[in-house]
């Protein structure tokens, strides 16, 4: 018997980031669709950003979840349309990022204040909350992450950048 639609959702929920464990890859919103076509199971799936190391990870541990719940016919298919944002990232799994010490991206994908007024971002520390911060690097632990000083508590920590 094939699971419901609802089912393979929390099954691939349990499925966490590899780079981010904290979050899973529905949370993160690379799981783009799953459709049920009689016994067949597609996965669609979309890359945070092109060439991310971690999607390959991700599609095999959605393969080896499926075939471990006993779907035998499945495919995860790639799609790069429409592009992935940070804007799929629900309230939870920004809140779950920020308590793992990494400030969440912004509510938009576009940095408008860099664009209207000039200057640098202040980013909310995820520790201190202080947003007296400042960008160490473009690119922090992962090419999807700035890293970020505090100019108060003096923690280093990486930024989600808005995508």
């Amino acid at each position: 018997m094939v699971p419901t639609k609802e089912e393979i959702y929390k099954l691939l929920d349990q499925i966490p980031d590899p780079e981010i464990p904290v979050i899973s890859v529905v949370e993160l919103g690379v799981v783009r669709d799953v459709q049920i076509h009689g016994e067949n199971v597609l996965v669609k799936i979309t890359p945070t950003y092109s060439g991310c190391p971690a999607m390959h990870r991700m599609e095999l541990d959605i393969k080896h979840s499926l075939a471990h719940y006993g779907i035998k016919n499945f495919c995860v298919e790639t799609v790069y349309e429409p592009a992935w944002t940070t804007d799929w990232l629900s309230t939870e799994a920004r809140e779950k990022l920020r308590q793992y010490g990494i400030a969440p991206p912004e509510k938009s994908s576009t940095n408008k204040g860099l664009l209207l007024f000039g200057g640098p971002k202040h980013i909310a520390c995820p520790r201190c909350k202080s947003k007296h911060t400042e960008m160490v690097s473009e690119f922090g632990s992962t090419a999807c992450k700035a890293l970020y000083k505090c100019l108060d508590c003096q923690e280093p920590f990486d930024y989600f950048k808005c995508i």
